[in-house]
């Protein structure tokens, strides 16, 4: 196929070529007029499977005829070799990697955070790859002047990484990647001693990595042997290539800088690489203008001279069409519609970008058409429903369960598929989450939960429960046991739930799909291998689990689009489209910023032979390029993200400043059409997001009838009376109650609620001539008691119970004062007073009436906050004061019509200090009868109730604001009355 071969054969094709067609078009040519069984004597090496999928449907493109052998370079670890072990699977050696980490963050606490273990061990598995492949010994790294002139932090990492010197011995168990360049050296040392007879060709490589290097050099030398590269830019000039190197460091950001050590090596120039097939690239003007665009940073001063060359650029730009939306939901839009016109049009088309939300927004766009794109990508593992099951079940080792765990794994969808009783099943989970929001507890244990079905007399329903505290109760243990124990309890949890009360696991739904079967392999390899990662404790086993999760894709197995496909960045050198759209041009998104390396600095990194961090950019440049170069492309951008204003590509910015800068050229008016024809698509999207304008909901003040109004409140539901009538609407007419959250926290109303529990107790307990410091230390053990039986949260405990000790010495010596004027009567009872010439009853239930050696009376109320001003009693807090009045009209039966002596608010916060209450000659009097006159406003019919009349602070929320539709009118806005029922 190469007779009398002089130099090593090195052919390319350009960017913009279909590369799977025009290399079994290339090889067929070449093969013309020889015998069928001449193909099948050519080894033909792949780089990816998709690759090799897409070249065997070439071959089937062309008739019937014998195939060439097609391998994947990456197969060539896997042969066998005599005194080669198999390679050490990936998952084995990051336990192993783990392992080490770990015991380095426990010596060093200031290394890294113990939740980065894994992520370190993934990096540093990384490193051992490429320190592997690309041929670097651990003894580089043993130079004396390695690290000097780095900081301490480089050292120390430097001295850990040399621990890991093992795994690199001649007889340690080698890793893939060492695997594979151990069996390229084995076979290169074959070939020089006996060449290949049959043709080899290596095809579709950039020869990214040391070991694929050295097989793509090899194999150009063999006397039937040829590499054919993809996306080499012919275009670019021999001065260009040699600025690649001259700079202190390598361009390897560069699109082409990839293929220069390949040409170095073999003593070849740009101009020595050979087109493989003649059929020129679908647009050859464009590519001359990226080529020049993406020139390396030293001769970009080269654009002005080199760009007269280029000729008038509208021809160059015709297909081209720049979209610069101004944010990510109107790029998505404007794509869906170029795919869906392209769909229209009978056009294939492809979605290139690894922005992975980008995709999944075009994806729910499209489906508004019932367009399903075939996603290359698939859904990543750990958001399928087996995935996240397994997250959620491996994070409740070492915790106590909350309501909201539960929740959430009952209402699962894979939840109790292994029966016929799934219907019960989520009844008694909504009835049990009601139960939890409105009463708890926060952390429900097995007993509460069967005490609540018991209570139900429903037998079934037991049941149930029993199986609930069967399967979540009982894993809370939060110390080191072995991997091998976790994946075994975890998988019987999560098999049991998966079964229900009723059925089996193998029934369920847990295991059948595509994303299930994944899953248990990803389990069942990790119980293979849990021997390898020792013990750890219950939070990095949920770490271990998120973060195999997160390695694993799956594909979709519903019927796609054709013709509509979004590809990763790798597939742009794989197949060819007629549209590629290239989306997500932002810096940081495409290129994505390179990782950030724990282990070496970038000048440790050029000193011992390894790649930049730039390298992974020069890749996505070079996927850039050739993506840049199909017959139609459409440059796509969102000029603000959801948090700031994005910059461009660097690649889209060197594109938009060349053609700015070619006037003469008519660059900047073709610059315009592109984007003009991107504008358009993005006036589509408006239009078609476009709704009828609905006018906003005016400020609510319903008027329901007379007879369906309240005729009793207590007095903490005046203040909500005058601050906001539309909340008492809701609740009290409407019956309408807030729902408690499902993640309950010890807030200020259950703070509340305890305290006045633990002072109640601290005085019906109160023994005769107790002194100060006996009730101060009974005060502390009683708030023990209470607080541990209220309050499930340590910290919550612990916090409230300190606040107490501050001012349990002014607390009980004002105390002491207290009950020395009078005795506590009546504590925590309700009293009720009717009004006189309405049909109206107002309750209270006081937390404390004193009543006084003088036979009046004194009223107290417990405050966890700021007590209130006079100003605001007397026109919105008005609870004492109506309790003042109810107390002087009998409301209270224990004590009959008593004068009011004083009223006074107990701070049980701050420094525990008193506030006497509003207090001045006929206030109460007075306030009763005001309150007479609010209560008769209100069962008139032309009364509304308005929505946040007078709220104490605009900015907090209210119950009913969502009811009330507050956000669509203002504060200031008038309220708009409607007769309503």
């Amino acid at each position: 196929m190469f007779d009398a071969k002089t130099t090593p054969s090195v052919f390319a094709l350009p960017p913009g070529a279909d590369f799977p067609k025009l290399l079994v078009e290339g090889l067929v040519e070449r093969l013309a007029g020889r015998p069928p069984e001449a193909m099948a004597r050519v080894t033909l090496y792949l780089n990816t499977s998709r690759m090799l999928r897409s070249v065997r449907q070439s071959f089937d493109a062309q008739g019937a005829g014998l195939l060439p052998r097609l391998r994947l370079i990456t197969d060539l670890g896997r042969d066998p070799l005599a005194d080669l072990p198999p390679a050490v699977p990936p998952l084995r050696r990051r336990l192993e990697l783990a392992q080490l980490v770990s015991r380095l963050v426990e010596q060093q606490r200031d290394f890294a955070p113990g939740a980065a273990v894994f992520d370190l061990a993934d990096s540093l598995a990384r490193l051992m790859d490429e320190m592997q492949g690309e041929g670097v010994p651990p003894e580089v790294l043993e130079a004396p002047d390695f690290a000097e002139n780095h900081a301490v932090h480089w050292e120390r990492s430097l001295k850990f990484i040399r621990i890991v010197a093992r795994y690199f011995a001649d007889d340690a168990a080698p890793d893939s990647e060492a695997r594979q360049r151990r069996i390229i050296e084995a076979l290169i040392k074959r070939w020089l001693d006996t060449p290949s007879a049959d043709p080899v060709i290596v095809a579709g490589s950039t020869g990214s990595r040391g070991a694929t290097q050295l097989f793509l050099q090899a194999v150009a030398r063999l006397p039937h042997g040829a590499v054919v590269l993809p996306g080499f830019d012919f275009d670019m000039p021999e001065f260009a290539w040699n600025s690649l190197l001259s700079g202190p460091y390598p361009a390897e950001d560069h699109p082409q800088y990839r293929f220069l050590p390949l040409m170095q090596t073999l003593n070849l120039k740009p101009a020595d690489i050979g087109a493989w097939h003649a059929s020129e690239p679908p647009d050859p003007a464009r590519n001359r203008l990226v080529s020049l665009a993406l020139r390396p940073a030293p001769v970009t001063d080269q654009w002005m001279a080199e760009g007269a060359g280029l000729g008038p650029l509208g021809a160059a730009t015709e297909h081209l069409t720049l979209i610069e939306a101004p944010g990510e939901r109107a790029e998505a839009i404007a794509i869906a519609l170029c795919l869906r016109k392209a769909a229209e049009d009978g056009k294939r088309a492809a979605l290139i970008t690894p922005d992975r939300n980008l995709t999944r927004r075009v994806t729910a766009a499209l489906d508004r058409w019932g367009i399903l794109p075939d996603d290359s990508g698939g859904q990543p593992l750990a958001q399928t429903a087996p995935g996240r099951l397994l997250r959620h079940t491996a994070a409740l080792f070492g915790r106590k369960l909350t309501s909201e765990t539960l929740l959430i794994l009952l209402k699962h969808p894979l939840t109790a598929t292994g029966g016929a009783d799934r219907g019960n099943h989520l009844r008694y989970t909504r009835e049990l989450e009601l139960k939890l929001r409105r009463k708890g507890p926060p952390f429900p244990t097995g007993e509460d939960i069967k005490a609540w079905a018991a209570a139900s007399g429903e037998a079934t329903r037991y049941t149930w429960a029993e199986w609930v505290a069967a399967v979540f109760f009982g894993i809370e243990a939060d110390h080191e046991i072995s991997i091998s124990t976790y994946v075994e309890t975890h998988l019987a949890l999560i098999s049991a739930l998966a079964a229900g009360p009723d059925g089996t696991a193998d029934a369920s739904e847990l295991w059948r799909e595509e994303a299930g079967q994944l899953s248990l392999r990803m389990m069942e390899e990790l119980h293979r291998e849990a021997g390898h990662g020792g013990d750890m404790r219950p939070a990095d086993y949920a770490s271990l689990i998120a973060t195999l999760l997160g390695t694993g894709s799956v594909r979709r197995a519903e019927v796609t689009h054709p013709l509509i496909a979004i590809w990763g960045t790798l597939e742009a050198r794989v197949q060819g489209a007629e549209l590629v759209i290239l989306a997500g041009l932002n810096d940081g998104v495409w290129p994505a910023t390179p990782a950030p390396d724990p282990w070496l600095s970038r000048q440790m990194r050029l000193k011992a032979g390894l790649l930049l961090p730039e390298r992974q950019v020069g890749l996505s440049a070079h996927d850039f390029q050739q993506a840049a170069a199909a017959p139609e492309v459409i440059l796509s951008r969102a000029i603000r993200d959801s948090e700031s204003e994005t910059v461009p590509s660097r690649w889209l910015a060197r594109l938009t400043n060349l053609l700015q800068g070619l006037p003469d050229q008519d660059g900047p008016a073709a610059l315009q059409s592109m984007r003009d024809r991107g504008h358009a698509w993005l006036q589509l999207g408006v239009a078609m997001e476009a709704t009828e304008r609905v006018a906003p909901a005016t400020r609510p003040a319903p008027r329901p009838p007379v007879e369906a109004r309240p005729r009793e409140l207590p007095v903490t539901g005046i203040e909500r009376l005058i601050r906001d009538p539309y909340a008492v609407y809701a609740r009290t007419i409407l019956r309408l109650k807030p729902l408690d959250p499902l993640r309950p926290m010890p807030d200020a109303r259950l703070r509340g609620k305890v305290l006045h529990r633990l002072v109640e107790t601290f005085i019906k307990m109160r023994p005769d001539g107790e002194s100060q410091d006996s009730a101060r230390e009974r005060l502390l053990k009683l708030a023990e008691t209470v607080l541990d039986d209220e309050i499930a949260w340590p910290s919550a405990r612990r916090l409230w119970l300190a606040r107490l000790a501050r001012i349990a010495d002014s607390f009980v010596a004002k105390e002491k004062s207290r009950q020395a004027a009078g005795t506590p009567f009546v504590m925590e009872r309700t009293g009720s007073v009717s009004l006189q010439n309405v049909d109206f009853t107002l309750t209270a239930r006081p937390d404390r009436i004193d009543l006084l050696d003088d036979g009046r009376v004194h009223i107290y109320d417990y405050k966890t906050g700021t007590p209130p001003s006079d100003k605001k009693q007397r026109a919105f807090d008005k609870q004492l004061i109506l309790e003042a009045a109810m107390a002087e009209r009998g409301g209270f039966t224990e004590l009959g019509p008593r004068e009011v002596a004083g009223t006074t608010y107990i701070h049980l916060g701050g420094d525990g200090d008193e506030k006497p209450g509003a207090m001045e000659e006929g206030l109460f009097d007075a306030e009763w009868d005001r309150l007479g006159q609010l209560i008769t406003a209100y069962l008139k019919r032309e009364t509304g109730y308005i929505a946040r009349r007078a709220v104490f602070e605009t900015r907090r929320a209210g119950d009913y604001d969502h009811l009330a539709r507050f956000g669509e009118w203002q504060m200031s806005d008038p309220a708009t009355p409607e007769d309503v029922g």
